[in-house]
């Protein structure tokens, strides 16, 4: 089980940094709403893995059957690994590939709350500075960035575990 999580662990850390590298050579090209698409379909691409993971787990490594508590935790396990390296990828991007970004992303949210009426942009403008705030410490940067990918391979990790799960 060990060899298993720690092999499609690294098939997702690898493509999530392949990925992540591709994304970082259009940093100048591509606009923020299209990089969250490449940012979240990279999440999901690489966390894919949980799927194939538990399949391989169960069919080549477990004579065809597995538990859904045994999938399960191989797929959080596989989620875990990918997901640290979000974060770290996610902290290098911010803090040396594109240390302009958060002041970017938050005037390019900024001004798509102009449109709202004056108390609500002022509202929106305060919970803007706040999350800015926030983000530029690389800590808890690292945390929720982590934890995204953490929760979004949590779900694929369930679903993978109710489909493949298999007591013969």
């Amino acid at each position: 089980m060990k060899k298993t999580i720690l092999r499609f662990g690294l098939y997702g850390i690898g493509t999530i940094c392949l990925i992540s590298l591709l994304s970082w050579s259009l940093v100048d090209v591509v606009d923020n709403t299209t990089g969250e698409v490449i940012g979240y379909s990279s999440m999901v691409v690489s966390l894919l893995f949980v799927y194939f993971g538990i399949k391989h787990f169960r069919d080549k490594e477990n004579n065809g059957k597995v538990t859904f508590a045994k999938a399960l935790l191989i797929g959080i396990l596989i989620s875990l690994m990918v997901s640290l390296a979000f974060g770290i990828l996610d902290i290098i991007y911010v803090k040396f590939v594109n240390p302009d970004f958060m002041t970017e992303y938050y005037e390019g949210m900024l001004e798509q709350a102009q449109s709202l009426p004056s108390e609500e942009f002022e509202i929106r403008k305060a919970e803007l500075q706040s999350e800015k705030e926030m983000f530029l410490n690389p800590y808890i940067h690292f945390f929720i960035m982590s934890m995204m990918v953490f929760v979004i391979g949590f779900i694929i990790s369930l679903l993978s575990a109710l489909i493949l799960q298999r007591k013969n």
